[in-house]
């Protein structure tokens, strides 16, 4: 069985509190050997920690999204700062800038990120980057302030834009759209991209794959993730499975099975 790391998954939320456990043990049994968890916001640091406590196979990382703009204040990147010194997380996250919901203020997101960002820094830890709509801003916040690379979570963005964000030393997520045939800009750019930028994941209980299509996504469809991006590349998918976890281990220093 191929193994593979899920870089984004957010298995300590409520859709998956009556059955966490089963999921789990599917996702297991599917070849899913590592799950980075990225927090939304403070309030839910606590149950994610102690999920990925609990679970040897779980890897938290701590943030504040940003579309959960409304719940966020000062006081919780203090908080964000004192948590990660006692717990030591695998990195910061979810953070970053969203230009499509609307309502969201701008200022106070580049604000936000740009302090996790130094947060991140400061902890020699790399990131977990949500950004939608707005590429050019969050890759322009990164030059200024270099952090350890990280994942650009649910790449969507040019190939162009993909280039830059490796030079500043950053994988690309890729998962449950690469599954749509539509997506076909999406599948071009996973085809163009070296396989050492891609990492996979599922960002469960979103984006779900086109087989599971109207329902909760979950770990557990990770290898269709898998089979479609070494079908879009025409590669083995052995060879993509042991590169993209290769590439997921570096990144978040998961080290291998005993």
């Amino acid at each position: 069985m191929l193994a593979l790391v899920d870089t984004h998954c957010h298995l300590d939320v409520a859709e998956f509190d009556a059955d966490r456990a089963v999921v789990l043990a599917r996702a297991r049994a599917a070849g899913v050997v590592a799950q980075i968890v990225p927090a939304i916001h403070r309030t839910g640091w606590p149950s994610l920690l102690a999920l990925c406590a609990a679970e040897p196979d779980l890897y938290p990382a701590l943030g504040l999204h940003p579309v959960y703009l409304p719940q966020h204040c000062d006081a919780d990147l203090e908080a964000l700062a004192d948590t990660i010194a006692a717990t030591r997380p695998v990195a910061i996250g979810e953070i970053g800038l969203d230009w499509f919901v609307d309502g969201l203020d701008r200022e106070r997101q580049r604000h936000l990120f740009e302090r996790q960002l130094a947060i991140a820094r400061d902890a020699g830890l790399p990131v977990v980057l949500h950004v939608r709509r707005a590429h050019d801003a969050a890759l322009g916040t990164l030059r200024r302030l270099r952090v350890r690379g990280g994942v650009a979570h649910a790449f969507s963005g040019s190939l162009e834009q993909a280039r830059q964000y490796l030079d500043l030393g950053f994988k690309l997520g890729f998962g449950g759209m690469l599954t749509f045939e539509r997506s076909t800009r999406l599948r071009r750019l996973a085809r163009e991209l070296p396989l050492e930028a891609i990492v996979l994941e599922t960002d469960a209980p979103d984006l779900t794959v086109a087989s599971h299509r109207g329902v909760r996504n979950s770990p557990e469809y990770l290898p269709e993730c898998l089979a479609a991006l070494a079908d879009v590349r025409g590669e083995d998918p052995a060879i993509v499975a042991a590169c993209t976890t290769a590439n997921a281990r570096e990144i978040f220093g998961i080290p291998p099975p005993a």
